[in-house]
C-alpha cells in the first residue's frame, strides 16, 4: 500500500507532511549481506503527470557468501512523502551468491496527495536476507529522481516558405501540477531549438530560446532547406526531459 495520511484524520498540508512518511531508522545487518545494485523504472529517474495511475518496478541486487533468501518489503521516501511496495518484493538469483530483488509501486497522481515540493531526489529503502540468516537493512540504499512530467509544442510557419525567408518557430514548456492536477507554463527555462534536415536522422542545435512567463517559447531562423524543426528541453531536477515532435516545413 502507500504511505499515506487519511484525508479525514488531518488537516493542513503541515500534518499530512508529517504522517506520510516514516520515521527514519538506522542502517543495521549483521554479516556479509551488501546491496550492491538499485534501479528505479529502469533508469532512475521516475516521471509523473497528473491523470494516469503508473506502475514502476524496482530492482534491488544484493550478494552475501552462502546467497541470497528473499527481501522485505522496500519503499520509496522523499522530502513529505511515500510509498511501500504494492507486495512483497520477488528474488531472482543471478549466480551462487547474488539475487536480484523486484517489487512494484503503484503512483496514482489523482488520489495520492502529492505536492509539488515532492519532486527531487528521493530514495529506495530496502532489507535483504540471506540464506545463512545474515540481513542488511539499509535507509537509503539507491537514489532516483522522482520529476513533474512535461510536455513541449512546437509549431514553425509559414509552411511553405521561400528559401532565405524568416520562419517564425513557437511553441510551449509546461510540466505537472500536482496540487491543481492541471499543465502550467514552466517559466524562465533554457529551452534548445534543433532542425532536422528531409532524409536525415540527426537533429542539430540551431540556438537556446527562454520560455516566458507563461512558459510560452518564441524565435525567428533563415528557410534554408527541407526539414524538421524542434525545442528540446534538457530537464531539471524535479522536472523531466522532453523534446516535441518535429514540425516538417516545405522550403521553395
Amino acid at each position: 500500500m502507500r504511505i499515506r495520511a487519511t484525508v479525514a484524520a488531518v488537516s493542513g498540508a503541515l500534518a499530512l507532511s508529517a504522517l506520510a512518511v516514516p520515521a527514519a531508522q538506522a542502517d543495521s545487518g549483521v554479516g556479509d549481506t551488501t546491496i550492491t545494485k538499485v534501479v528505479v523504472d529502469g533508469d532512475n529517474r521516475l516521471n509523473v503527470g497528473v491523470s494516469s495511475p503508473k506502475t514502476i518496478k524496482v530492482s534491488v541486487t544484493a550478494r552475501d557468501d552462502s546467497g541470497i533468501r528473499g527481501a522485505d518489503e522496500f519503499t520509496l521516501t522523499g522530502p513529505d512523502y511515500g510509498y511501500f511496495s504494492t507486495s512483497r518484493p520477488t528474488c531472482t538469483a543471478t549466480g551462487s551468491t547474488t539475487s536480484t530483488c523486484t517489487a512494484s509501486f503503484l503512483v496514482d497522481p489523482k488520489v495520492d496527495y502529492l505536492t509539488n515540493a515532492s519532486a527531487g531526489t528521493w530514495y529506495v529503502d530496502a532489507m535483504v536476507d540471506a540464506e545463512d540468516g545474515d540481513f542488511i537493512w539499509k535507509e537509503k540504499a539507491g537514489s532516483f529522481m522522482f520529476q513533474r512530467a512535461s510536455q513541449l509544442t512546437v509549431n514553425a510557419s509559414p509552411e511553405p516558405v521561400k528559401k532565405g525567408k524568416p520562419i517564425t518557430v513557437t511553441g510551449k514548456l509546461s510540466r505537472a501540477d500536482w496540487e491543481s492536477l492541471k499543465y502550467r507554463g514552466y517559466t524562465g527555462q533554457s529551452v534548445k531549438l534543433q532542425f532536422r534536415k528531409k532524409g536525415s536522422s540527426t537533429y542539430t542545435t540551431l540556438k537556446t530560446v527562454k520560455s516566458n512567463a507563461t512558459g510560452d517559447l518564441r524565435t525567428t531562423v533563415t528557410a534554408g532547406q527541407d526539414g524538421y524543426f524542434r525545442y528540446s528541453f534538457a530537464g531539471t531536477t524535479t522536472t523531466a526531459a522532453v523534446s516535441a515532435a518535429g514540425d516538417y516545413v516545405d522550403v521553395r
